[in-house]
């Protein structure tokens, strides 16, 4: 399966709000059931997926954390939601609220055009 569609990088927003079980762990306790309970998971059930966190709970109530996974393909992605859904981030820790997922400047590739992006200094 190597046609453009799975084979394009993705880029899933992933908007989730924090549960009281979450809440209720110390910060230890938190980097602990991450390290333990759910990278452990997404390390064996998957392969080319980077992530990163940014949290909002100072400027929104509906969503506490928005979780961005970049994943090499559509497969890479999927394989990953598999795992997650398989470990008590999954509306344990975590309630899903959205999940926002696009390829980055997809409409060039598509239209075989530049990317039209900016650059401030």
């Amino acid at each position: 399966m190597s046609d453009e569609t799975t084979s394009t990088p993705g880029t899933a927003f992933m908007l989730v709000k924090t549960t009281p079980e979450w809440l209720a762990k110390t910060v230890e306790e938190r980097v602990h059931a991450l390290t333990t309970e759910v990278v452990p998971v997404i390390e064996a059930r998957t392969t080319g997926v980077r992530s990163r966190f940014y949290d909002t709970e100072f400027y929104s109530a509906r969503v506490t954390d928005v979780w961005v996974w970049e994943a090499e393909d559509h497969h890479a992605y999927q394989l990953l939601v598999d795992a997650l859904r398989e470990t008590p981030f999954w509306d344990r820790y975590f309630e899903v609220v959205d999940l926002l997922v696009g390829t980055e400047n997809g409409y060039a590739r598509t239209y075989g055009v530049d990317a039209v992006t900016t650059i401030s200094t």
